[in-house]
C-alpha cells in the first residue's frame, strides 16, 4: 500500500489548508476584520486539521509550547533562551522522538513529531527573540535579530495563534514571529498599514499597498508539488533505500554502480520533501505570507518563508550552496540560535543542535558528523585550489564541472545513511565504497594547503570573504 491513512489524512488537511488560505485572504483581510479574528481563525483551523490528521497525539502539540510559555511568563527574560525555553523543548521533543524509536523503529510512516519540530523552532525563536528584545541593546544585535527583536511578551491569544496557525503547522516552513504578527496586522508588505480604526471623517489615511496576486504561484507551485509527488511514487520502487542491506546488491555490484544507485535513490527521496515544502509554500503565498518583493523584471516574488529552492539544490557546485538551498527555514532558525550566538567552534555547535532536534537515529548523526567533517574540508579545497582554475574560462569551466560532479556524488554519499537510519548498514556501504570519499577528503585536507600560493591569491581570498559577507547580509535582508 503506497499511502496509509495518515499520510492521506495529511493530504486532505493540506488541501483544505490550501483553500483556507485563500478564504483567510480574500475574506479576512487586516482591512475587513481585526487581528484578534484573523488570531483566532488560523489557530481554532490549525488545532481542527492537527486534531483531524494525528488525533489524540495532538496533545503534544499543545504540551510542548504550554509548557514554553509558562517558562516565558515566569522566568527571568535574560535566562528564558537558552535554560528555560531551549532545554523544555528539546527535552519534550527529545523524549517523543525517543518513543517513536523505541515503538516504531526505522519508521517511514508520518507522526506527530513532524509538526512537533516546526513548533520547537517556532517557541525557541521566539523566546531568543524576547531575549534580545528585553535584555539586550540594538548595538548588540545583528540586523536579523535586531529586526526579530520582541520587545514585550505576546498574549496568549497571539501566543498560540502563532504556534498553530494552519499555514506552517504541519510541514513549515518556521515564520518568526515578528513576521506572523506583521502578517496579522496587514504590514508586512512594505510600507503598509491596515485601513482598522482609521478615522475616515478626519481627512487621515494610512498609506495602502495594494497586495498583488499570488494566484499565479500558487498554482505553479501546487502543479510542481503534485509533480514531485508523482516522481517520488512512481520511481521510489526501483530504487528502494532498503536495497542497501541486501547482501547480494552489496556483494554483487561494482562501487559505480553503488555510487549511481546512492545518487538517484537520494535525490528520489528528496522528492518526497518537495513535495511537502513547495505545497506548504503554496498555502503560505494564498493566505498572503511570503511576499518578499519585486524583482527586475516587475514581477511580484512570494519566496520570503520557502522552505527549499530545489534548482539551486540540484544544480549547486558545493556542500555550501547545497545547504544554503535545502530546508532553508532550518538554516535560518540554526543561524539564529547557534551560528551568530557563539565565538568558537560555530559549525560544530551547529550541526550538534541539527542533529538532536531531529531526534537520536545513528544515520542522522553519521550524516551530520559527515557533513562538519566534509565543510572544513570544502572550505580548504575552495580556498587553496580555486585561484589555480580562475586564469581562464577554459579552466574556469572545468572547476565549476568538476565541482558539480563531486557535490552530487558528496550530498549521496554523506546523506543515505539519513534516509537509511541505521548504523551498522550505513557503516557496511561506506566500507563496500573503500571509504573513497573521506580518503579524498583527507588528501584534500593535507595537500591543498601545501599548493603553491598564487600572487592573487591572497586578493582571491578577500574577494570570497566580502563575496560571502555579502551573502550572509542578504540573507539576513532576506530573512527581515
Amino acid at each position: 500500500m503506497l499511502f496509509s491513512c495518515v499520510q492521506v489524512n495529511f493530504l486532505l488537511t493540506q488541501f483544505t489548508a490550501l483553500i483556507l488560505a485563500g478564504f483567510l485572504r480574500t475574506f479576512l483581510s487586516p482591512v475587513a476584520v481585526t487581528a484578534a479574528i484573523r488570531h483566532v481563525f488560523g489557530l481554532v483551523i490549525g488545532l481542527a486539521l492537527g486534531y483531524f490528521c494525528f488525533g489524540r497525539q495532538t496533545i503534544h502539540l499543545a504540551a510542548l509550547p504550554a509548557l514554553c510559555y509558562i517558562a516565558m511568563r515566569t522566568q527571568n527574560p535574560r535566562n528564558i533562551q537558552r535554560q528555560a525555553v531551549l532545554t523544555t523543548a528539546l527535552l519534550y521533543l527529545s523524549c517523543v522522538h525517543y518513543h517513536r524509536q523505541m515503538y516504531n523503529y526505522g519508521s517511514y510512516c508520518l507522526d506527530i513529531t513532524g509538526p512537533l519540530m516546526v513548533i520547537t523552532q517556532k517557541v525557541t525563536s521566539l523566546a531568543y527573540s524576547i531575549h534580545d528584545g528585553l535584555t539586550r541593546r540594538e548595538e548588540e544585535l545583528t540586523p536579523t535579530q535586531r529586526h526579530q527583536a520582541v520587545k514585550k511578551m505576546p498574549t496568549t491569544l497571539e501566543y498560540f495563534s502563532y504556534v498553530f496557525h494552519f499555514q506552517a503547522l504541519m510541514a513549515g516552513p518556521v515564520i518568526f514571529y515578528r513576521d506572523y504578527i506583521d502578517f496579522i496586522h496587514g504590514s508586512n508588505l512594505g510600507g503598509t498599514k491596515p485601513l482598522t480604526g482609521c478615522d475616515k471623517n478626519s481627512g487621515h489615511y494610512d498609506e495602502i499597498v495594494l497586495e498583488p496576486s499570488p494566484t499565479p504561484v500558487v498554482v505553479k507551485k501546487v502543479v510542481v508539488s503534485l509533480l514531485c509527488a508523482a516522481m517520488f511514487v512512481t520511481f521510489i520502487p526501483t530504487y528502494p533505500i532498503q536495497k542497501l542491506k541486501d547482501d547480494d546488491f552489496l556483494k554483487n555490484t561494482t562501487v559505480f554502480y553503488k555510487v549511481w544507485f546512492l545518487m538517484v535513490a537520494t535525490m528520489l527521496v528528496r522528492f518526497k520533501y518537495y513535495h511537502a515544502w513547495i505545497f506548504a509554500d503554496a498555502i503560505c503565498n494564498n493566505s498572503g505570507l511570503g511576499f518578499s518583493g519585486i524583482d527586475e523584471k516587475g514581477e511580484a516574488k512570494w519566496d520570503l518563508f520557502s522552505n527549499v529552492d530545489v534548482s539551486g539544490f540540484e544544480m549547486s557546485l558545493s556542500l555550501r550552496d547545497s545547504i544554503e538551498h535545502w530546508n532553508k527555514g532550518t538554516n535560518r532558525w540554526l543561524r539564529s540560535l547557534v551560528y551568530e550566538r557563539v565565538e568558537h567552534n560555530k559549525v560544530m555547535f551547529t550541526y550538534a543542535l541539527s542533529a538532536l532536534w531531529h531526534g537520536f537515529y545513528p544515520g542522522y548523526y553519521l550524516t551530520f558528523a559527515n557533513g562538519a567533517f566534509f565543510t572544513i574540508v570544502s572550505r580548504s579545497g575552495r580556498r587553496n585550489m580555486r585561484p589555480h582554475f580562475l586564469g581562464s574560462k577554459g579552466k574556469k569551466f572545468l572547476y565549476d564541472a568538476l565541482t558539480f560532479i563531486a557535490t552530487r556524488i558528496l550530498m549521496a554519499y554523506i546523506t543515505f545513511s539519513f534516509v537509511l537510519l541505521e548504523f551498522m548498514p550505513s557503516l557496511t556501504m561506506y566500507l563496500y565504497l573503500y571509504l573513497f570519499v573521506h580518503i579524498f577528503g583527507l588528501v584534500i585536507l593535507v595537500v591543498a594547503p601545501r599548493l603553491p600560493k598564487l600572487p592573487s591569491h591572497n586578493k582571491v581570498n578577500e574577494e570570497e570573504s566580502q563575496n560571502s559577507q555579502k551573502l550572509i547580509n542578504g540573507t539576513a535582508r532576506k530573512s527581515m
